[in-house]
């Protein structure tokens, strides 16, 4: 009964900026932690940035000084900020589970394509 929700993903330009939100039900922050990912065409996923009350917050070294994680106060919510954006942060943003035994199901992320 789980559910993850992203949204906010588009079309920008290089240099642009775009804020992702996950839109969870079924648990909260306090108890589990949430990241983003990501997963261009022929690529394997990867961890973009984790954020949980326990560990705080992880940014892979793409996303540092670019990518602000963050959540809102219930906890339910969990948002990506990305800011300066390269064509190669083209993929598809997921979230799930971080620092936790197992993932939730993967939704179907949110597109983001960074072209001119």
């Amino acid at each position: 009964q789980i559910r993850l929700a992203e949204s906010g993903g588009g079309l920008v330009q290089p240099g642009g900026s775009l804020r992702l939100s996950c839109a969870g039900s079924g648990f909260t922050l306090d108890r589990y932690g949430l990241g983003w990912f990501r997963q261009a065409p022929g690529k394997e996923r990867e961890g973009v940035s984790c954020i949980s009350n326990r560990h705080g917050t992880y940014y892979a070294d793409f996303a540092k000084g670019r990518f602000t994680i963050s959540r809102d106060a219930a906890g339910n919510t969990v948002f990506l900020q990305m800011n300066s954006l390269k064509p190669e942060d083209t993929a598809t943003y997921y979230c799930n589970t971080a620092w936790m035994r197992t993932y939730f199901d993967w939704g179907q992320g949110t597109q983001v394509t960074v072209s001119s």
